[in-house]
């Protein structure tokens, strides 16, 4: 194993003099091409060309004398440290950073920035990636070869945001360009790039806003209104009750909005349709779980209601008018579904695009027999249960009102 190794970060400024010291006296040096022809490496130094950084953490691993890693901005930070630390290389290191690569981007856009979610397109995670621009208002997306500015704008296509391209930082070839998000796929971007993703409804970098206290933390939380599954009242517009196909605009009863997001298990990164979503309550719900979605609603004054309680709750819900079947075809693939009504037919339309997990609400016995071949049908495991709930009265006294019974079923892939 080498004697010493010392990832240094660089971010295109002059090194300090503890790095100037551990490169000059390196016997091996690893980093991007661009790094090794800019920095003073040692003539008689071994050059690695960071590609696999698996492979070049075995090659140091053997290495006798001083290893040097340079990397971008902090290596720390979405960089080769954790890789250079895993257990079966038995490396010791000693990290010199600089300025991260997202700091810089925000530096750059003169933007505050502990409000911000930070995701990486890297090892193919450009759908979750893209996921993350949809629910939050400020995301900072690094960037891959294969998955760089235009595939992430053509990924959110129909989902009006800023992007603020930042290529090549730190370099003599830096450039910082603005612009939305339809304009992004005309152009040609170098690698490597990192995107601000900026807007939304319910954006939360408008100047002059008091700064938070958690970096990076959840949409929704803290908030107002802790936890889930909140009262039928907290939700503008809402009738309570499970929806039938004649309904007008409901809320799902909180007992049953609160089965539903556990099954669905919204996380971020994860796009979730809600079908026949009512005023949205349902929909906001999992949406302030930090995932995307989308709220698929027949009711014009509903879809508006969505809009209203997404704001209320400091969310990003994207309300789809129509009916199930004739709109979903052109919807961004799912992670999982809740068809709120529809019946069968909305149920079979969801599962031909495989969610990994669907929950249904079924008005009669006969519709939740139809759901429950149609989830079953589709390969899916296919678990349901008859919630009966009696609401306790106001007043003095032990009395309670009439009670309600809603009936929900839910698939999962797999054996």
């Amino acid at each position: 194993m080498a004697d010493r190794i010392t990832v240094i970060g660089w971010d295109g400024t002059p090194l300090t003099e503890a790095a100037s010291s551990a490169l000059a006296g390196a016997t091996l040096v690893a980093g991007a091409p661009y790094q090794l022809a800019a920095l003073p490496v040692p003539p008689g130094a071994e050059r690695i060309a960071l590609g696999n950084i698996q492979l070049a953490a075995r090659r140091i691993a053997e290495q006798r004398g001083a290893a040097v890693v340079v990397a971008e901005g902090d290596p720390g930070f979405f960089g080769v440290v954790r890789t250079l630390r895993r257990p079966e290389y038995g490396l010791e290191l000693e990290v010199l950073p600089a300025v991260s690569s997202v700091a810089a981007a925000f530096a750059r856009a003169g933007m505050p920035w502990e409000d911000a979610q930070v995701v990486s397109t890297h090892g193919g995670r450009l759908r979750r990636a893209a996921n993350v621009c949809r629910a939050y208002p400020k995301v900072a997306v690094l960037t891959s070869a294969d998955a760089g500015p235009s595939e992430l704008a053509l990924m959110l296509r129909g989902v009006h945001r800023t992007f603020v391209v930042c290529e090549a930082l730190g370099t003599p070839e830096e450039d910082v360009t603005v612009l939305t998000s339809e304009r992004v796929p005309d152009r040609v971007w170098r690698d490597p790039a990192v995107v601000l993703v900026i807007g939304g409804g319910s954006s939360s970098h408008v100047a002059g806003e008091a700064a938070g206290w958690l970096a990076g933390r959840p949409i929704g939380f803290p908030g107002t209104d802790r936890g889930w599954a909140l009262p039928d009242e907290a939700y503008a517009g809402a009738e309570r009750g499970a929806p039938t196909a004649e309904s007008a605009p409901h809320a799902l009863p909180a007992h049953v909005r609160a089965l539903a997001v556990a099954r669905l298990g919204p996380v971020p990164g994860d796009l979730v349709w809600a079908v026949g979503a009512g005023t949205g309550a349902l929909a906001v719900e999992t949406a302030r779980f930090g995932a995307a979605v989308v709220a698929v609603e027949a009711d014009r004054s509903a879809c508006a209601q969505i809009a209203v309680n997404a704001r209320r709750y400091g969310v990003e819900v994207e309300p789809v008018h129509g009916v199930g079947p004739e709109v979903l075809g052109g919807l961004p693939e799912p992670d999982a579904v809740v068809v709120e009504s529809g019946g069968a037919e909305v149920v079979r339309a969801v599962l031909a695009r495989r969610p990994e997990r669907l929950v249904a609400v079924a008005h009669t016995l006969a519709e939740a027999e139809e759901i429950r071949e149609a989830i079953a049908g589709a390969g899916y495991r296919v678990d349901g249960t008859l919630l009966q709930s009696t609401p306790l009265m106001s007043g003095a006294g032990l009395s309670f009102g009439p009670g309600e019974q809603t009936l929900v079923l839910w698939g999962e892939q797999g054996s």
